[in-house]
């Protein structure tokens, strides 16, 4: 491609504009270590309310729905607890997946309730349902949004900057809540029954692991893990 000179008519070669390098993880596998626990529940789970839902016909013909604010599992383990890395990591940067987290409205709740999403990386946030949702994102670091979702609907919404959390609630439907950990780097899990989590791929150092949960606070402890070295470190929460 030439470009041409006002004046004097010369003509000089376009210089072409550098696309930006793409972030390659600064990691190396061969030394990349992991830090594994499970997060527990001291005592007995509160037992699930039930949540009645018939202000929307739709919803009503769902079943029984009861609250799932703390969920104990398998092992004593207590489910949907939010454990990253807080600290530990500096300036290190890595590359943002293209693959969108999906936030689905089915059966008039939504799943998952809690999720992990990186820095501009997509949330395709989908209605399932027959019936209008309503997608309101509470955030105080990031922008709120609200906006009504009929169905079938699908909206997508990045975030911009970190977060812990972002809570996520329908006013129409005051039930439905989620919540989404908005980090710059991917380390981070969310517990299943068993209240396991990992987070691998690590390089070596100390770093600070917090364990944020919706209604029983959260907790942090700090380990340090050397070259191919596993850690496994418990959390215990209660009711106060």
């Amino acid at each position: 491609m030439l470009g041409v000179s006002g004046c004097g008519g010369t003509q000089q070669e376009a210089v072409p504009r550098a696309e930006p390098a793409a972030i390659t993880s600064p990691v190396d596998p061969a030394t990349a270590g992991t830090v594994t626990g499970q997060i527990s529940f001291g005592g007995t789970p509160p037992r699930p309310a039930p949540i009645r839902m018939g202000s929307d016909p739709y919803c009503d013909k769902q079943g029984t729905a009861v609250t799932e604010t703390v969920v104990g599992g398998a092992e004593g383990g207590l489910r949907n607890v939010f454990v990253y890395v807080k600290e530990g990591l500096g300036d290190l940067r890595f590359p943002v997946p293209a693959a969108p987290v999906v936030l689905d409205q089915k059966g008039c709740r939504y799943v998952p309730r809690v999720f992990g999403v990186q820095v501009g990386q997509p949330i395709e946030i989908v209605n399932s349902d027959p019936t209008l949702h309503n997608v309101h994102a509470v955030a105080e670091t990031n922008r709120e949004f609200n906006m009504g979702q009929p169905a079938p609907g699908k909206y997508t919404h990045t975030f911009s900057t970190m977060e812990v959390m972002v809570p996520f609630k329908c006013d129409v439907h005051r039930w439905m809540n989620a919540y989404a950990g908005v980090l710059d780097h991917p380390f981070y899990a969310v517990t299943a029954d068993d209240g396991r989590f990992e987070l691998k791929g690590l390089p070596p150092g100390t770093y600070t692991i917090e364990a944020w949960h919706e209604t029983l606070g959260v907790q942090t402890q700090t380990v340090t893990i050397g070259e191919k070295e596993t850690k496994d470190i418990p959390f215990s929460f209660k009711t106060t």
